[in-house]
């Protein structure tokens, strides 16, 4: 059994009465990522930054304060010592206050997942009881959770055999949709386009699977990185994948067309005996289609 990683948090998770040890845990990572540096071509060397002042030119970290914009280039200074005061302590509890229906949270709030366990065997039982109570009501417990100075609004849920923790975004975080939104007309649209419309979804519809989704330009800088570095030829994206969305001349031919190449969804019994590949790509759906021996897709073209 692999060794959990180093808990983000230790406190207690507490409902009324009720105070349980848990641990919170990232649920997240970013450690795939393929970052890029800015690098000076001429010398091949890093470009690295200098603070400076206008008019004064370089300057000593420990001449830097942190201040509040009021107005074009006047700001509030506060000192290191006044926003200590202030500081909040991280707190040792999250208190569930509130439950509400997850339906009811606006998906914009959620932030970050956290994994949260009991903290030893101690634990565990009063755990179990919050979980599964949680479970049978289907509510999501609401509270707050101050970590590294900041008070957090957090939702705790069900999650397998352990709970979730998202940390929520405060209403003044988002931005209002209306603006957005506003130019869109009210159309009331072909009654059999919508019918069709909602057919070719019965047919894409599977349970989510999030290991299908690739992150495409990720794996292609990968590539792109490892090619160089063996003094390779480059690879570049077909035109076929950088193509302008093209207008749609009539809307109820072309759902009618995807309606008759979406291959709809067969009973889990026929998928064992073979047919899962085929129910879940449609023919003619505009993939590439497959070369070499590999028989993986190869949309690439290489660069004379």
């Amino acid at each position: 059994m692999p060794s959990r990683p180093r808990a983000y948090w230790k406190g207690y998770l507490r409902l009324s009465l009720v105070s349980i040890g848990v641990e919170l845990y990232a649920a997240t990572a970013s450690a795939d990522a393929t970052a890029l540096h800015q690098i000076h071509k001429p010398s091949g060397k890093r470009v690295r930054y200098e603070k400076i002042v206008p008019g004064v030119g370089p300057i000593e970290a420990s001449d830097i304060v942190k201040g509040f914009e009021i107005d074009d280039d006047a700001y509030v200074v506060l000192e290191p010592e006044e926003l200590e005061q202030i500081k909040l302590e991280s707190s040792r509890a999250v208190e569930l206050a509130q439950f509400v229906d997850r339906a009811e949270i606006d998906p914009r709030y959620f932030e970050k997942p956290y994994y949260v366990t009991p903290e030893g065997d101690v634990s565990t039982e009063g755990f179990v009881v919050i979980r599964d109570a949680l479970t049978s009501t289907g509510k999501v417990g609401l509270g707050k959770l101050t970590m590294r100075g900041r008070e957090n609004l957090v939702a705790v849920m069900p999650f397998g055999k352990g709970l979730i923790l998202e940390t929520l975004r405060y209403p003044n975080e988002l931005r209002a949709a209306d603006p957005n939104f506003a130019h869109i007309p009210d159309l009331k649209v072909d009654k059999e386009m919508i019918e069709l419309a909602t057919e070719l979804i019965r047919r894409k519809s599977r349970p989510f699977d999030p290991a299908q989704f690739k992150d495409a330009y990720a794996e292609a800088l990968k590539q792109l990185v490892e090619r160089k570095r063996a003094g390779r030829a480059i690879i570049t994206t077909g035109e076929e994948e950088r193509r302008e969305p093209g207008k749609i001349i009539n809307l109820i031919e072309a759902l009618k067309k995807s309606v008759g190449q979406a291959a709809p969804q067969r009973p889990p019994s026929e998928r064992g005996r073979g047919g899962a590949k085929n129910a879940a790509e449609p023919r003619g759906s505009g993939r590439p289609k497959s070369t070499g021996r590999s028989g993986k897709a190869s949309p690439a073209k290489r660069r004379a």
